[in-house]
């Protein structure tokens, strides 16, 4: 099986509701994060609804918009 490369669109006449988007996480600068491959971190950088610059110590990562792997402390 693969999949699909966009998701199904909904029709008008669809007797079920629409899939609601998820909404983005919001961080700040300063913020403590937590991110599933990373550990724990800061913020040092914010590309406003594109990337996050964190610093997790031993490496800084650029961690893309939406911030799926990544929850504030």
């Amino acid at each position: 099986m693969t999949k699909r490369s966009a998701p199904r669109r909904h029709l008008p006449t669809s007797p079920f509701k629409a899939p609601v988007a998820p909404l983005a996480k919001q961080f700040a600068l300063g913020d403590r994060v937590s991110h599933d491959q990373y550990g724990l971190g800061r913020i040092i950088g914010v590309e406003e609804g594109i990337a996050m610059l964190v610093d997790f110590g031993s490496r800084q990562a650029r961690i893309p918009s939406p911030y799926t792997s990544m929850d504030k402390l």
